[in-house]
Parts: structure tokens; sequence; C-alpha cells
């Protein structure tokens, strides 16, 4: 049996297939080959098309076929990742009410601190485990109280993976995981939030049922598996978050376990059982994809909204590149610390890590008799590096001290400026994977299609392609660099 994995991601979708006996990947494709466009009618908005994202899964599906690489006939599951915390909605006939508002999109930012102070800060952190803040409950309140004619046509709400679920089976779910990451569900009851809904006076009924994660979400129907030279009725049987996939893709799963990504937006995301918090939810704490009622596994998340989409912006408007390799060469032409130029990444929306603050990407200390091009290619990927080394002391503070970091080998781990400097800024070991969200999405089909028996066997042949670690002369180095960066962000977030 073959496995088809789908990532929804921000800049494109990516698609792989994997033959479920030997694990080997036999395709993997993205499209566009160019970034989706992200729609901002206002500072601090960002928007996507749903059909949008539908056509590109489709496109991308036809593309990884065209490899012929493998009889399409055979594949036998489906699983879908997913760009987290954005807010579709539908009508009756499944369509679409307007754009998805995106996960790095800020407007409900003061929608959710309001409803934090009034439905009360200590109750939200022991009962949701994070402030309602800028996820996805926020969002749907912020449609209700500006879009009323949009709010009343809803007939339900979901998130991204969601959406190409229906597309493809005609039915809408969701899951655990999934209604935590949208703000939706008490812990502490291990139910919808009272308090949520409550307060901001939804109605349930806008909710999809819940299914485990790894279970059946509907089946793919007749006319859709025709234009996809797919076999009718092939299940979707895995849906989750891009991060908590991306943990399910390194096999972290356990308590201690962590996993880095570093694309669009840079994570970190560790796995606990306990029911913990961040009291300015500067981190946040979701149901992981293998949470259940009696046996807690908790994601506990840190996420940094501006990281490689500066190395894009770099690219796109600075270097003259078409291919981050030259730019990562340029880089390593400079020194660490690039000669006292600094960078900031935070310009993709409110951040987290700063309580929902928003102070925008910088670039500081320029001197125009010796800084070039390089050394702000090197310093953006230093900027990127030092911001996790910053949301990792957050991460500290809550009792995680990892010493080990897994990540698949895509995107800024790609280039060694960025894993020297994240391995030195943050003292930790990087073991690197080949693999990504699509591969995992495809191996969580295997898991909720019951092809494989165990969590253990699906990640029996998982290739580990390298381990960097610290240096101390390097980490002295990196150190007094991290702190004069660290000195220029604090007049910033003060």
């Amino acid at each position: 049996m073959l496995l088809l994995g789908i990532d929804v991601g921000t800049s494109s979708v990516k698609v792989a297939v994997i033959n479920a006996m030997t694990q080997a990947c036999l395709a993997s494709v993205q499209y566009p080959e160019t970034e989706s466009p992200v729609l901002a009618r206002q500072p601090g908005w960002a928007e996507q098309s749903p059909d949008m994202w539908w056509e590109h899964v489709q496109q991308a599906i036809r593309k990884a076929h065209a490899l012929g690489n493998y009889d399409p006939q055979q594949i036998g599951a489906i699983g879908i990742a997913y760009q987290m915390h954005g807010l579709v909605t539908v009508d009756q006939s499944q369509k679409a009410l307007r754009n998805a508002i995106i996960w790095c999109d800020s407007r409900a930012v003061q929608t959710g601190d309001h409803a934090f102070r009034t439905i009360g800060e200590k109750k939200c952190l022991s009962h949701l485990l994070n402030s309602p803040g800028n996820f996805t409950a926020s969002k749907l309140a912020w449609v209700k109280t500006h879009e009323p004619d949009v709010y009343r046509q809803i007939d339900k709400i979901m998130l991204p993976g969601d959406f190409i679920a229906m597309k493809l089976t005609g039915e809408i779910t969701t899951s655990v995981p999934a209604l935590s990451e949208g703000i939706f569900w008490d812990f502490k009851n291990d139910a919808l939030s009272k308090d949520v809904f409550d307060y901001f006076g939804f109605s349930k009924t806008m909710i999809p049922g819940i299914r485990p994660v790894f279970s059946e979400h509907g089946r793919v129907r007749e006319t859709i598996a025709k234009a996809l030279s797919l076999k009718a009725g092939i299940p979707v049987c895995y849906k989750a978050g891009d991060q908590p996939n991306n943990a399910l893709s390194l096999n972290v799963l356990e308590p201690g376990e962590v996993a880095a990504t570093a694309g669009t937006s840079g994570v970190i995301y560790g796995v606990s059982d306990k029911l913990t918090f961040d009291p300015l939810s500067r981190v946040n704490t979701f149901a992981h994809v293998n949470y259940e009622k009696e046996l807690k596994r908790l994601g506990v998340l840190l996420c940094i909204n501006g990281t490689g989409i500066l190395n894009r912006w770099i690219k796109e408007t600075i270097a003259g590149y078409s291919d981050y390799a030259d730019i990562n060469r340029d880089a390593s032409t400079i020194t660490a610390g690039s000669e006292g130029l600094r960078m900031l990444p935070f310009g993709n929306g409110a951040e987290r890590i700063f309580e929902n603050k928003l102070i925008g990407a910088q670039l500081l200390n320029i001197d125009l008799n010796l800084h070039r091009k390089a050394h702000i290619f090197r310093a953006a990927q230093e900027g990127i590096a030092f911001s996790f080394r910053y949301g990792l002391d957050i991460m500290r503070e809550s009792g995680m001290h990892p010493r080990v970091i897994r990540a698949g080998k895509a995107n800024m781990f790609l280039s060694p400026v960025f894993l020297e400097a994240f391995t030195n800024a943050t003292g930790c070991t990087v073991e690197l994977y080949n693999t990504d969200g699509a591969i995992g999405a495809a191996r969580g089909a295997g898991i909720g299609s019951g092809f494989y028996s165990s969590l253990k066997e699906a990640f029996s042949g998982m290739e580990k392609l390298s381990v960097i670690g610290p240096e101390k002369l390097l980490q002295e180095q990196y150190e007094e660099v991290y702190r004069s960066w660290l000195n220029d962000l604090n007049k910033f977030t003060r």
C-alpha cells in the first residue's frame, strides 16, 4: 500500500507518497514553485484563499503522479498537515464565505486580550492553558463583530486542513488537538470550553464532529477520485497542525523530546505530560497528536512569526539571487557576528514571545563603509538563530531544558551559517532527519489506517542524516554576539 501525505503550508502545498511497507519516499513535490501570496488588506492582517489551497493541493497531487514513480491506484490512505490557527468559514453548501484569516494575522489581538481579562487570567490559563490571544476563537469573534453578514451565514468553522479534507470527502470533522489550538478546548473538563463559547456568544453547532487525530475523517468522493486519478473511497485518516505534525514526523511523541522547524515561521516544540502554561502566554500549550484523556501528551510550542520569511524577503528584495544556496555561500564569507551588523527578524505580525507586541524587523548598526550585502545575509541568519535562543530561554523558565533538538533537513536548516549560529547560541545539539511535513502526514495516514500496528513501527525506517553540536570556543563567541543582539532587541520591547 502507498500513503499520500499533504502539507498545506503558507508558502506552498507539499505532497509526498511513501511505500507503507518499506517507508521509502517515492515522490516529494511542492506547488507552486514560487511562494503563494499572503493578502494584507490592512497592516497586521494576513489572509489566504481556501480555494487557492484546494487548487494547489490538486496540482501538487497531479505533479507527484506525473513523476511516474508509482501507481496512483495503489494509494490506500491520506494524511493532511496544515498551517495552524487559521479560521475558515463555510456555509451549508460547504462554500468558503471569506478568505481564511491565517496564523500570522494580528487583527484579533485586542479581542483575545479582552476575553483573557474578562473570563479571568487564572481561569484561562488553568483551563485553556493559554490566553485566547490571537488564536482562532478570537478571529471568529472578530468576524462576528466586524462582518455580521458573513457570521450569520456560517454553518461550520474549521482549520485549513479540515477544509482540504472536506473538499476531498465532503465531510467536516475536527479533533481535540485542533480545538485546543483554536482555544476552544477546556483541558480540566476535557470538553468544549463553556467559558469561551458563553463569552463570545458562539453556537456549538458551528463546531464539526470531534474524532481522534488517527481515525477516519471521511472517504474520497468518486468525482474527486476521478479528477485526481485516485481510487474512490480512500480514507483520510489523519489530520494535524503543521507543528504537531512536524513533531510526529521526527518521532517526537514522548515527554522531554523536542522538535524544531525554521520555515516561514520558526518553532521549537517540546512534548510534556503536564498541563503546563506560561503566565504571560509567550509559549503555548496544545494537545499533541497522541493526546488522550488518560494519557496526557501536550505540545509546548514556541512560535516566532518572523524567521524564514525574513530570509525570503532578503532573497526577493536585496540579494539578486534566485537560489538560497547563493545567499548561504555569501553569508559564509563573513565572520561570526557580522562585524557588528545586527538584524531583528520580527516583521511578520504580532509576536507571542513579546506578549503580542508588533516590533517590526530592524537592521541595526549599519556601517556604510564596511557592510555589504553578504553582511546582511549573515546578520539575518544570525538574528533568526538568536530569536530561537531568546524563545528557548522562555521555555527553560517553564522547566523544559532540551539538550537535543530534532529537525528535518529543510528550509533554514539547510544553511551551514544558520546551523552554526543555532547550535552555538542555544547550546543544543541538532539531529537532522530525512523527513518533512508531507512525509510526516503520510506516516500519520499509515498509523490512522491501522497499517502500522504501533507508533514505533511507523518510524522504523526514519533516517538520521547528521548530528551538529556546539563547540566551546564558538559558544563563547556566539554568547557575546547574542548579548549584543539582545541589548539591541530590548530597546524595542521595553
